[in-house]
């Protein structure tokens, strides 16, 4: 055994002393600090350690050995060979006989200070002990065997200030560790059954995961090889061999405690409270998944990440995929599910969570279920955990007050922390995934049309369906690769027996009856029994959310419904009471995954289906007329006269006017509808878009046609500008027979109405006439 000395000079030397000549000793329990932090026994060798951050610890040792009247003390870092596999599984198999051996075990607590304590004498008075409870060496599985197996063992700070005791402290070490009191004073281990020991190490991590079954080696006083490379559970496997070994060999009837052996919970157990199994469709996704097992336990604190993403885009989904590979790879972290859906759903949630957590008080009906959680996963001992809150859409639920006197805290002040926890959050919201995350977010993108291939395939009864590229792709497209109007539509193909054609033919009806088949319930195990789940009804919960939160965004919601969904300039939408709040409103719509922003022109794009889907909530409301009278007027507002310098900005409005004028709403104002029809005519016009433009005139011309008792009535000047343009049009058409009796009507009305001298009747007089002249040329060619 080696051993270390610190010499009047001041100078730490390793020394070597057989078994059978070991003198007092002290020792350290601590936790190893980042790789190259510690001292190691070649360092000693080498004496090349000093300028480590590490042998700060061996000093403080050394210095509290000699203060003990301790010559000698051994710390693990440097007085193992590791570089000798033999030496290694040695020291593997004599630690905990080496703790208990010692005279004085002292805990270093790098991560505790007692700067500020305000007792010496009364530790429940100190400011160190919340350091204390949540301290890092609480949660190491070697350091279970240093707790209970040394004589006497005192706990310092890292100012090397003795904070207590093994006897002091027996309370906190209780309440800290779950360890019963008798076992701390030195009662003999076999005096606790198989499972007791076993759940002591529970929640405790080590770096490599065979040590999860060597550090419980002493605890049962057995001895086997330290092979590295086997695996967790081959060596815990191993380890319940030789215990059963053991007991056979020193009790003659053990058969209870061998029951109590096979009954017991290995210590990489972890609790696992996920309402969904494994989705056998999830298809995809991998850069996102990539992303999210690289920030997940990352960092020397709670990680919090947040996954958002439009309604439907498969967030859940994301998660549930997520959760199952990290069970598969993780031995030992539990993994909790609380449904943030609305209050009572959370409630539950959080209450299921502490039953199947066993923390005691949860069901009094005046616990704060939500704080005892929080406080139990806080704790550093318990071990890795990862907390999923899905469907954290309420924005008021997590930042606002939300008790009924307004007294609760908001839901982000209940969030545990810890070192090795991670919370998740789902959220449609990016706005609300930001507050909770900070820059921690991942969005969900669109599928591709690859993988969106797959995923209909996999949903398919009978996948030769999509065999048809053509056809798949159409639908897919039609479908806007949404993964939930996918596995939608496969349900509905499934139970009607249709083909893909056959559902592309329903998505071409009227909008109403497209809207209906978005709105087919369907079953689907992994999403929530008691929410529905179509498309068209995903959504209405956004809808409500913006309402109440945004006004102005539901504004634009409303409004955008009634235009063409693509390509929408900023400069149409209605104006707000300050530059901030259309902002505000622009990025609401933009956290919902509604809208998109093209970076180019900063225009902005509604998603398709979520263009429907609006719509329908607008006419169930009775909201659809009236919204679309507001962009028309809106329109008629900003769309510019015909002028050949405005040519760019007539361009960008062209497609909303002609969508919203096509729009079969009925209207309370013709004369703001026919206003803005006519500007929308002389812009194609001007543009020699004749067929477009013929249809605006004419529209003009009938209208004013049917209000001629009316002030504006068919001799109002854009009338007759419109059958003057009308009658230019059908010329450039061809249509001259056609084009010049609209001419003639337009000399005669506007004669009445501005006179023969007018120069607009002038010049068409003229243009008449030569129409005239040229027609008769042409005949007289011909004859």
């Amino acid at each position: 055994m080696r051993l270390l000395k610190l010499e009047n000079s001041g100078e730490i030397c390793l020394i070597e002393r057989s078994r059978n000549d070991i003198p007092q000793y002290a020792i350290l329990s601590h936790t190893w600090g980042p790789d190259g932090e510690e001292v190691t026994y070649d360092d000693m060798i080498k004496k090349s350690g000093e300028h480590k951050l590490g042998y700060k610890k061996i000093q403080f040792c050394g210095n509290q050995a000699k203060n003990d009247g301790l010559q000698y003390f051994w710390i693990d870092t440097c007085c193992i060979d590791k570089s000798s596999s033999a030496e290694l599984s040695e020291a593997i198999n004599s630690m905990f006989r080496w703790y208990q051996n010692s005279t004085k075990c002292y805990v270093y607590l790098a991560d505790v200070s007692s700067r500020k304590r305000k007792a010496i004498d009364r530790c429940s008075e100190s400011t160190w002990e919340p350091a204390f409870r949540d301290s890092k060496w609480f949660t190491r599985g070697w350091t279970l065997q240093e707790l209970i197996a040394p004589r006497s063992v005192e706990f310092f700070s890292k100012e090397d200030e003795k904070l207590g005791d093994r006897k002091s402290l027996e309370q906190q070490l209780r309440d800290i560790t779950g360890i019963p009191i008798h076992a701390l004073r030195g009662e003999p281990l076999s005096h606790f059954n198989a499972n007791e020991r076993i759940t002591w190490a529970a929640r405790r991590i080590t770096k490599l995961e065979e040590d999860k079954a060597y550090c419980l080696l002493g605890i049962f006083d057995v001895s086997m090889a330290a092979i590295y490379g086997e695996g967790g559970h081959r060596a815990y496997r191993r380890l319940l061999n030789e215990i059963k070994s053991h007991q056979l060999e020193q009790v003659p009837d053990a058969r209870p405690a061998l029951l109590s052996l096979e009954q017991a919970k290995s210590p990489t157990q972890e609790v696992w409270m996920v309402p969904f199994d494994k989705n056998s469709r999830f298809t995809g996704r991998e850069p996102e998944l990539a992303r999210l097992e690289d920030m997940l336990f990352s960092k020397q604190q709670t990680t919090k990440l947040a996954i958002t993403g439009l309604g439907g885009v498969g967030k859940t989904q994301l998660v549930i995929e997520l959760l199952h590979r990290i069970a598969s790879k993780q031995m030992h972290c539990s993994i909790i599910w609380i449904s943030a859906v609305n209050m009572e759903s959370l409630h539950q949630s959080y209450l299921d969570v502490a039953r199947q957590l066993g923390i005691s008080g949860c069901e009094d009906d005046k616990a704060d279920v939500k704080r005892l959680v929080q406080q139990h996963l806080s704790k550093e001992s318990i071990g890795r955990w990862l907390l999923v809150f899905d469907n954290a859409d309420d924005l008021d639920m997590w930042i606002t007050r939300i008790g009924p006197e307004q007294r609760s805290n908001p839901l982000i002040d209940y969030l545990p922390k810890s070192k090795q926890g991670a919370v998740v959050f789902t959220t449609r919201d990016r706005k609300i995934a930001v507050k909770l995350a900070q820059q921690n977010v991942v969005e969900v993108p669109a599928m591709g049309e690859d993988t969106a291939t797959q995923l209909l395939e996999k949903c398919l009864v009978d996948p030769d369906l999509a065999k048809d590229r053509q056809e798949t792709s159409e639908l897919l497209l039609q479908l806007t690769y949404l993964p939930l109007a996918i596995v939608q539509a496969a349900a509905y193909i499934n139970e009607n027996t249709i083909s893909l054609a056959g559902y592309l033919s329903l998505l071409a009806e009227q909008e109403e009856e497209v809207i209906d088949l978005l709105s087919e319930e369907f079953e689907d195990d992994g999403r929530y029994r008691d929410i529905k789940n179509p498309v068209a009804t995903t959504w209405l919960i956004s809808f409500d959310q913006i309402q109440r939160r945004d006004q102005l965004a539901a504004d634009y919601l409303s409004f955008i419904a009634c235009i063409e969904p693509k390509d929408i300039p900023q400069s149409l939408l209605p104006a707000g009471q300050s530059r901030k709040k259309e902002v505000d409103a622009i990025g609401t719509l933009m956290a919902y995954s509604f809208v998109n922003k093209r970076p180019a022109d900063e225009c902005l794009d509604l998603h398709r289906l979520v263009h429907l889907a609006i719509r329908n909530w607008l006419r169930k409301e009775n909201l659809l007329a009236q919204s679309t009278e507001r962009a028309i007027l809106r329109l008629g507002e900003v769309f510019p006269d015909h002028d050949h310098q405005n040519r760019m900005a007539w361009r960008k409005y062209l497609a909303h006017a002609i969508y919203t004028l096509e729009s079969n709403v009925a209207s309370n104002d013709d004369d703001v509808r026919v206003s803005l029809v006519w500007k929308l005519g002389m812009c194609l016009y001007m543009d020699g878009r004749w067929n477009e433009a013929e249809k605006a005139f004419v529209r003009v011309i009938e209208t004013r046609k049917k209000t001629r008792k009316r002030v504006l009535g068919e001799e109002h000047p854009d009338t007759l500008t419109s059958m003057n343009n009308l009658a230019f049009t059908w010329k450039e058409q061809g249509r001259n027979a056609e084009s010049a009796k609209l001419m003639e009507d337009f000399v005669r009305l506007g004669t009445q109405v501005l006179g023969s001298h007018h120069p607009h009747i002038l010049s068409s007089s003229e243009t008449l006439n030569k129409w005239r002249l040229g027609n008769l040329a042409i005949d007289n060619i011909q004859t």
